[in-house]
């Protein structure tokens, strides 16, 4: 069978002088995921290491580099399905880990599906997966743009206190990947939207709307998650697979439909069965890298 794999690093507006950067970093995701995928590694690890990498960097808006809610917190999400086994593993509103995809792949080999709040944080301690400080997740550009946020509030330049930062920046990673046996995988991670109301989840750990993998495909989704969770977009590109599309058409189709049916942006990024990759978004930018069979190098955009 032939492997791939592709991730992403969020849609959005991506300043110019960050493209290289965040293009960077997904180039370097993609490699430490495809190392596994070519020692015979499964899809599942491969995500998951990838969007480690993602997560570690602090570029990204996931685990290190999360944005900060309207009272200054940090609360991560994350989720990640086998399509061998159709076995998922989610988690939602926890704070303090650094790698929340490794929580969830623990849920994801649990009885368990899902897990939020104070309940994941202890699953967290009973797995042996240590709490960090907040400060050591919190970057200097993220508690910049929070404080620019709390300024716009008190100025009364916001409505009704709730509005984001950035409308236009959807932070989220991901990673989906097919490996020698055949099996893919998916896997998203998040710190949400900039100053988000406390307690607020989007599609990123919700099965069929911000990831999804089966026997066809696996997706992972980034954009304005209550538009993704409206119309379970990961799944409708999966089920485009299943019905004879290609990755790249699935991707554009599901996108295609988000832009007829919502007005909030965002993009997704797909393997199919067949080992190809697709990618599509409506948003400005939506940084990604891959690897397929036979490539030697990453590619990557945004």
């Amino acid at each position: 069978m032939p492997i791939a794999l592709i991730v992403h690093g969020g849609a959005g507006d991506v300043a110019p002088d960050r493209a290289e950067i965040v293009q960077a970093g997904c180039r370097e995701a993609v490699l430490a995921g495809w190392r596994i995928l070519q020692e015979g590694g499964s899809a599942l690890d491969a995500v998951e290491m990838a969007v480690r990498a993602l997560e570690d960097n602090p570029e990204y808006n996931a685990g290190t580099g999360a944005c900060l809610n309207s009272d200054g917190n940090i609360e991560l999400d994350a989720g990640m399905m086998d399509g061998a086994n159709l076995q998922v593993g989610a988690i939602a509103g926890i704070e303090r880990i650094k790698n929340p995809i490794s929580l969830a792949r623990k849920v994801l080999e649990s009885p368990h599906v899902l897990l939020v709040g104070r309940g994941a944080e202890q699953f967290a301690r009973e797995q042996d997966i240590e709490q960090c400080a907040l400060v050591e997740l919190v970057t200097d550009r993220q508690y910049a743009a929070w404080r620019e946020e709390r300024a716009r509030r008190k100025s009364g330049t916001t409505a009704n206190g709730v509005k984001a930062v950035e409308q236009d920046k959807h932070g989220t990673v991901g990673a989906v990947a097919l490996d020698m046996s055949g099996a893919l995988a998916a896997a998203t991670s998040t710190g949400g939207i900039h100053s988000k109301y406390p307690g607020r989840v989007g599609d990123s750990p919700l099965v069929g709307c911000g990831f999804y993998a089966d026997e066809n495909a696996a997706i992972s989704c980034t954009g304005h998650g209550e538009d993704f969770v409206r119309l379970m977009i990961a799944r409708r590109a999966a089920d485009a697979v299943a019905s004879g599309s290609h990755a790249r058409e699935a991707a554009q189709a599901a996108i295609a439909f988000l832009g007829a049916k919502a007005t909030g942006t965002g993009g997704l990024i797909v393997v199919d069965f067949h080992g190809d990759v697709g990618f599509a978004w409506n948003s400005r930018d939506m940084a990604y890298a891959f690897m397929m069979e036979g490539m030697t190098e990453p590619v990557a955009g945004s």
